[in-house]
C-alpha cells in the first residue's frame, strides 16, 4: 500500500492572501509614517485566535517584541495584530516602550477587544521614537474589511525596502474539512539565519490549542524562515506570528491527530514559500539561490552547511557575476564546523557537475555560465556522511545592494 506524502495533499490557493481562511479581516492605511505609502496596517480576527510566534535572537530586541510576548502569555490567544512601517522603535529605551503599550491600547479601544488580544510589531529605521499622534491617527483611519483589496493594502503597509509585496495561501482536508493557511510578510535587507529585519503574519481557519501551535511553528521555522540569507545581518525586530481562529470546524489538532504530519507539512509549506519570496527579493538581488546539501548524518548539520553557503559572500557575488568558480563553495564548506570528508564531496549548478568525490570534473564554462544567467539558482552538495538533507535560500550580491544600504537613511 502506497504511503501518501503530506505535500501530495496540499493545494496552492491560486491568488490566496491573509484573508483566504475563514473569519479574518485586513486593512491598510496611510498614516503619514512614511511620505505617501501606506505605512500602517492590521489583520484582524472574527474571534480570538490561538497564537504563536517566534522571535529574532538578536541580543537588542525592539520594543514590540516585549509587548507582544506579554499579550501571548496571558491566554495564548490573539485577535488583532497592528503594523506600522517606517519606524522600528528598537534601542528606545522606557519611551519606546510605552509606545508600543499605548500603540496596544489604542488598537484594543478601536476594534473594542481586551489588550492583551492585541499583538504589535514595527519596522524600520532603528533608534528613532514613534510618532504616536500619526499612530493613533492611522488605527482610528483602519476598517477592516475581507476582499483583496484589503489584503494587498496590508501586504504594502508592511513593507520597507521590498521591491514587492508577499503573500502566499495553500489549503488541506482535516476530518473532512477544508483548512486554509494564508501569509503575508516583509524582509528584503538584514535577512540572515535566525530570522531578520523580517515580519511573517500566517492566518489559519484550523482548530488547535495554543502549545500544540508554538510546538509546530518553533519546529517549522529551522527548517524555512531561519534558512534564509541576504547579508548576514540579523534585525531587532523579527516575528512570525501566527493565529488559528478554529473556524474550519476540524478536531484539535495535536501530536496524537491522525493529520498532524498533514497540518505540519501545510505550515512548512506556507513558511517556505513566504521564506523563499524574502530572499528572491533581497535588497538589489536579481537571482534566488537554493542550496541543497544531501548525504549528512544529521539534518542540523546539512543545514548548517547549507546556510554557510548561501551566506559567502564570495558564492553570492560569483553567481551575480555567472561565474562557476566552485572554490567559494568548498571554501565556505571548509569553515561551517561541520566535519565531514573532503574526498567524498560532490557538487553541480543544477545537473552541470563541477566536482565529484573530491575531484574537479571538466564542464562547459559556456553551459554554466548560461545556467548562472538564470533567476533561480540551485547548488547540489553531496556527501557520504549519511542520508540526512538540508536547504536554505538566498540571493546574489549586486552593485544595488551598497547603493539601497549607503544612503538607507537619506
Amino acid at each position: 500500500m502506497k504511503i501518501m506524502n503530506p505535500v501530495e495533499n496540499i493545494q496552492h490557493i491560486k491568488s490566496g492572501n491573509i484573508l483566504s481562511p475563514k473569519g479574518y479581516n485586513a486593512a491598510g492605511v496611510h498614516a503619514g509614517l512614511r511620505y505617501s505609502k501606506k505605512d500602517m496596517g492590521t489583520v484582524i480576527s472574527e474571534v480570538p485566535a490561538s497564537c504563536a510566534a517566534v522571535y529574532t535572537l538578536n541580543t537588542f530586541q525592539a520594543a514590540p517584541l516585549a509587548v507582544t510576548r506579554e499579550s501571548i502569555s496571558k491566554e495564548g490567544k490573539i485577535q488583532a495584530v497592528v503594523v506600522n512601517s517606517a519606524c522600528a522603535n528598537a534601542c528606545t529605551g522606557e519611551q519606546g516602550l510605552a509606545d508600543a503599550y499605548e500603540m496596544r491600547e489604542a488598537a484594543a479601544k478601536k476594534f473594542t477587544i481586551p489588550p492583551h488580544y492585541v499583538a504589535v510589531a514595527s519596522t524600520g529605521v532603528i533608534g528613532e521614537y514613534m510618532q504616536m499622534d500619526k499612530i493613533k491617527q492611522g488605527i482610528q483611519a483602519m476598517a477592516p474589511n475581507n476582499d483583496a483589496t484589503s489584503a494587498s493594502d496590508f501586504e504594502v503597509a508592511i513593507l520597507t525596502t521590498d521591491t514587492v509585496t508577499k503573500n502566499c495561501a495553500y489549503e488541506a482536508e482535516i476530518d473532512n474539512k477544508k483548512v486554509k493557511m494564508g501569509g503575508a510578510a516583509k524582509g528584503s535587507g538584514m535577512i540572515h539565519p535566525n530570522m531578520a529585519t523580517m515580519l511573517g503574519f500566517i492566518t489559519t481557519d484550523a482548530a488547535i490549542e495554543p502549545a500544540d501551535l508554538q510546538a509546530a511553528l518553533s519546529a517549522v521555522t529551522d527548517e524555512t524562515f531561519n534558512q534564509i540569507t541576504v547579508d548576514g545581518d540579523t534585525s531587532t525586530n523579527d516575528m512570525v506570528l501566527v493565529m488559528a481562529n478554529g473556524a474550519a470546524g476540524n478536531e484539535p489538532l495535536n501530536a496524537e491527530h491522525p493529520n498532524w504530519e498533514l497540518f505540519l507539512s501545510l505550515l512548512r509549506t506556507t513558511c517556505e514559500d513566504l521564506a523563499k519570496q524574502i530572499a528572491k527579493d533581497g535588497e538589489g538581488a536579481t537571482k534566488l539561490i537554493e542550496v541543497n546539501v544531501q548525504g549528512m548524518g544529521t539534518k542540523k548539520e546539512a543545514r548548517q552547511i547549507a546556510k554557510t553557503i548561501i551566506g559567502s559572500n564570495l558564492v553570492k557575488t560569483a553567481v551575480y557575476g555567472s561565474d562557476a568558480n566552485w572554490g567559494r563553495i568548498i571554501g565556505a564548506m571548509g569553515r561551517s564546523g561541520v566535519e565531514f570528508n573532503p574526498d567524498k564531496v560532490s557538487i553541480s549548478f543544477g545537473d552541470i557537475s563541477l566536482l565529484e568525490h573530491g575531484r574537479p570534473i571538466a564542464f562547459s564554462e559556456e553551459k554554466a555560465k548560461a545556467y548562472l544567467d538564470q533567476d533561480n539558482i540551485v547548488i547540489n552538495v553531496f556527501l557520504e556522511e549519511g542520508d540526512k538533507e538540508g536547504t536554505a535560500w538566498g540571493c546574489d550580491l549586486t552593485y544595488d545592494y551598497v547603493k539601497i544600504n549607503a544612503s538607507y537613511r537619506t
